[in-house]
This record gives C-alpha cells, sequence and structure tokens, in this order.
C-alpha cells in the first residue's frame, strides 16, 4: 500500500490510573486515535502484574500518586523491561526524571496527550522531537 498509515512504534499502552473518570476517558480517547489499551489499572500492585504478563506493552502511562503506592514503582518496573514511561500527573517529584520519557501535567486537553506519545515516539525513532510541544509537556528524552 503506497499511501497507507505509517505503523506506529508506539501502539499499545497500559493506563495506570485511579481517577475512575480520567482512566475511562483516557481509555476510550486513546481507542479512538487507533491505540490498542493492554490495561487500564488503578493500583501499583495490578500495575506490575499486567507488566510481568504483557509483553505487548509498548507505552505506560502512569499516574504518579496511588492508592496503595506510588507510580514511580511502576516506572522502575517498566524501566526494567526497557519499556517507555510517560507520567501524567499533577504533581511530578523530580527524582523521577530519570525513569520517564516524559510529564504531563493534569489537568490536562487530550490533543496534549496525542502531542506528547507522538514526541516520545519520535525520538524513541531517533528523530528530533516536535519543536512546539504543549507548555505541559516535559519530555526527558533526547535523540540518540
Amino acid at each position: 500500500m503506497l499511501f497507507g498509515r505509517k505503523k506506529r512504534r508506539i501502539e499499545r499502552v497500559l493506563v495506570v490510573e485511579d481517577e475512575a473518570l480520567l482512566a475511562f476517558d483516557t481509555e476510550h480517547f486513546l481507542a479512538g486515535e487507533g491505540f490498542a489499551v493492554a490495561a487500564t489499572v488503578d493500583t501499583v500492585a495490578d500495575a506490575l502484574r499486567v507488566l510481568a504478563a504483557d509483553e505487548e506493552i509498548d507505552l505506560v502511562l502512569a499516574d504518579v500518586r496511588l492508592a496503595d503506592g506510588s507510580g514511580i514503582e511502576v516506572a522502575r518496573a517498566a524501566q526494567g523491561r526497557g519499556l517507555p514511561v510517560l507520567f501524567v500527573t499533577g504533581s511530578f517529584p523530580e527524582e523521577a526524571r530519570g525513569l520517564a520519557a516524559g510529564c504531563l501535567a493534569k489537568p490536562y486537553p487530550q490533543r496534549d496527550l496525542l502531542t506528547a506519545i507522538g514526541a516520545i515516539e519520535a525520538v524513541l525513532e531517533g528523530a528530533k522531537a516536535p519543536k512546539r510541544l504543549p507548555g505541559s509537556f516535559s519530555l526527558f528524552l533526547s535523540p540518540a
């Protein structure tokens, strides 16, 4: 197919969010944009189980403050598998910077989530990040 869509590097996403409405909205939005949602979970324990069992995850989208612990624990587990993490949080701890590909501050418009994922994907593919990134997004990766 000459003019088909380019295959995404990031296709399958794990959503770790304990705010039920935000989790639902994020899952629905990502599915509508062509992403597969591996799972949507609201605890560190469930996220760690999914990470241990699912070999097909391309990105972990995680809140930092969760009911049973910290998304930082999830990020460490993801990093151990070589998976990028995008933190989506209202308060980002600076010590987590080395664990994440980036951070998107809550609240955010859904288009900013797409831009953040696209920027992470571009850098993972060795390209430069887009010049115009949302003000609520910090990209921590740099091209190899």
